[in-house]
């Protein structure tokens, strides 16, 4: 019945709430930390076959029920203003003036652990005005700067990614990141004081502080600002405490997706914490020409100050003691590459912890039947006791055919409930006998749907031109948002929804070939959607997706994975090996040596192949309606196809024949889903606390 509280940025917002369900499940104290914004990400609604963006106000009925607000805990955050300074008993005391002063109220969500009395919290902090309101300058006439200050505080927590296109967008951005992160540290050190005789001392032996993403980097120069300047510990002290306490994972592996700042605006909002950036970068660089005296480029690109810009990931690594990436593969592209200067200097902070899913939501809650069908073979350890890796027991029933067939029964009651949900909201039948193959992520170029919709139109190309060939039925589903300023995501967007049109309209696809785009998805649709799954859309270029999370999820609900080697993936086919999964598509060295060495013509694979030429060609000759998709057709010919799409294509058409041909033999097919579910528990979240517990934070 509830709105979701859509308070994170897709897959990585639904990762840090596996996380902190994992960690009330194992029992130890994690809290999460964030903002409570009014308006989540945004709803999604689809007009003219276009995403539209509309406020996501997920609190309209009032207050989260779940929420306590603490308003007595709320804190002061500074803005603005100028530092001065001033001799204190022979020391050099930092002082800010003249700032606006936010108040910063936190509304507590509790989160508690799967059979046990551990209850541990999601703190999500509310800017408010300090003063509710400016009388004496409404009483002076100026009624719109009376109410200014009011507005001006709120808007912090307002709205989660405000648009950054322009400078008062990307102002509040940076004003939303220091926000929570000021907040949050001062209610850590002020309780930790209050449980130490009011000291910090020992502060790094008893808290860690991770940071998730660069969006909390300010942690860094803050905890140093408040361990100085309100601690009144000296520079080494605070630094050893702060180093000592932060831990880092970036979930990132382009380069330009990693964060930074101008340094005028920084300087400007948050005067006090660039002084310390800047001192943490000085003292970084002093040591490290020192240590490479003769490699001046190397090292500037570590500084955290580069060509005007403050950079956050840089911030991060220099101000922790370990840096994690969340996937193998992606660990071992961030030491080779995005951070290898950093690797150079300092091999032994960096690791890796691949990402985890909580089975609690996206298989115990969301395909109950699923869970009592295992429960009746191999016992409730597994589950009741969070013991994922006695899921391999199932193996040895994969022969059983009573239990094939009470699996396939579940798969078909949990396509139909999709189909139901689908009829209900789209007016559209689909054949629930047909394949599932479900891609639901972020709309990024990357993550390639364009990939997916390209192949669906030559199917239907295919089928038009041969109408009595042997074909099985297909129901392609796709689901997600695109950034509200990325216009080539938004006509990928268009594309699907353009294409769905045609063929869902068309009486000779009916039960053959359909093509369905769900709108404004989310984890309460997510429920609905992993289980009816059969195939799990995981087909980004290699080498360009952190992890994936979602690999995750369609993998315990036992679909099988059509994926390139990338992220995760490639650890799922460590896991159920290449029997149950198939894979296509170049290598991320392959596309490493296309991106750095050249040798690539997209214009080649037009020419040679006659599908693909077919398809690109109604990207604009008005077969698809009379908008052309233009820019789509230049980037894949004129802008050379940056992420590999056609040089895939055959390689993935020819993988989707394989899997049309496996799952004729209905027996392999649920075999290969026993195999993918029995393999999925170390994709669990709780593997993934557990060792970041015990190879990251060093929780005894």
């Amino acid at each position: 019945m509830e709105k979701d509280p859509v308070l994170g940025n897709g897959g990585l917002g639904r990762l840090m709430a596996c996380f902190l369900d994992s960690t009330a499940a194992m029992g130890f104290p994690g809290h999460g930390n964030g903002i409570r914004y009014k308006y989540g990400l945004f709803e999604q609604k689809i007009v003219n076959n276009e995403q539209v963006e509309v406020a996501d106000n997920w609190l309209k009925n009032g207050d989260y029920p779940f929420e306590i607000r603490n308003k007595e805990k709320g804190v002061v955050v500074k803005y603005g203003g100028e530092v001065v300074t001033t001799e204190v008993e022979g020391k050099t005391v930092f002082l800010q003036k003249n700032y606006e002063p936010i108040l910063a109220v936190p509304y507590d969500i509790p989160v508690q652990g799967f059979h046990n009395n551990t209850v541990n919290s999601l703190r999500l902090w509310s800017a408010e005005p300090v003063e509710e309101f400016d009388l004496e300058t409404f009483n002076q006439g100026q009624f719109l700067k009376a109410v200014q200050r009011k507005s001006d505080a709120e808007a912090i927590s307002q709205i989660l990614y405000p648009s950054d296109a322009g400078f008062e967008g990307r102002l509040l951005r940076l004003k939303q990141e220091y926000f929570f992160v000021a907040a949050g540290l001062k209610r850590i050190i002020r309780r930790y004081k209050k449980q130490h005789d009011g000291s910090v001392e020992g502060f790094q032996d008893h808290i860690i502080i991770h940071i998730n993403d660069t969006h909390p980097a300010m942690a860094v120069p803050e905890l140093m600002r408040l361990l100085m300047d309100e601690e009144g510990l000296g520079w080494d002290e605070a630094w050893k405490i702060t180093t000592e306490t932060i831990t880092f994972t970036n979930h990132t592996v382009l380069p330009e997706a990693l964060e930074k700042w101008p340094i005028d605006m920084m300087k400007k909002l948050l005067p006090r914490v660039y002084q310390i950036i800047e001192e943490i970068n000085r003292r970084f660089l002093v040591e490290t020409n020192q240590k490479y005296p003769n490699d001046e480029a190397r090292n500037y690109s570590c500084s955290i100050l580069q060509d005007g810009d403050v950079h956050m990931a840089n911030l991060s690594i220099i101000g922790s003691h370990s840096v994690n990436g969340v996937a193998a593969l992606h660990s071992k592209i961030l030491r080779e590459e995005t951070f290898r200067g950093f690797y150079e200097l300092m091999p032994e902070k960096f690791t890796n912890v691949t990402n985890g899913v909580t089975q609690r939501r996206f298989m115990f809650s969301a395909n109950p039947k699923l869970r009592t069908l295992i429960n009746d073979k191999i016992g409730t350890e597994w589950n009741e006791a969070c013991e994922m890796e006695k899921l391999e027991q199932l193996v040895q029933f994969k022969d059983d055919e009573d239990f094939l067939d009470a699996m396939s029964a579940v798969k078909l009651e949990n396509k139909e409930r999709l189909a139901k949900y689908i009829e209900k909201t789209q007016d559209l039948k689909i054949n629930p006998n047909s394949i599932f193959d479900i891609q639901v992520k972020r709309i990024h170029e990357y993550k390639r749907q364009l990939l997916n919709i390209l192949h669906v139109m030559h199917l239907y190309n295919s089928l038009k031109e041969n109408p009595d060939q042997e074909f099985v039925p297909k129901t392609f589903i796709f689901a997600g948002k695109s950034a509200p300023s990325y216009l080539y995501a938004k006509e990928v967007i268009r594309l699907i929804n353009t294409v769905a049109e045609k063929i869902n309209s068309d009486p000779d696809m009916k039960d053959r070939l359909n093509v369905v785009f769900l709108p404004n998805f989310n984890v309460s649709l997510a429920e609905i959607v992993y289980p009816a799954a059969e195939i799990s859309e995981q087909i980004s270029t290699a080498g360009k997706e952190a992890s994936g999370t979602g690999n995750m999820k369609f993998m315990m609900n036992g679909a099988v994975t059509l994926g390139t080697l990338d992220g995760a993936n490639i650890e799922i086919l460590e896991n159920v090996g290449d029997d149950n999964m198939y894979t296509f598509g170049i290598t991320d060295k392959q596309v490493y040596e296309y991106t750095h060495n050249g040798g690539y013509r997209s214009f080649d694979y037009y020419e040679q192949d006659e599908r693909i030429r077919k398809v690109l060609n109604q990207l604009i000759d008005g077969t698809y309606g009379g908008q052309p998709f233009t820019m789509i057709y230049d980037s894949l010919l004129l802008h050379n196809d940056s992420y590999f799409v056609l040089r895939d294509f055959a390689d993935y058409a020819r993988a989707q024949e394989e899997i049309s041909s496996a799952y004729k033999d209905r027996k392999k097919w649920q075999q290969m889903s026993i195999e993918n579910i029995a393999h999925s528990g170390v994709f669990s979240s709780d593997r993934s606390i557990e060792d970041y517990k015990n190879n990251v934070w060093k929780i005894k």
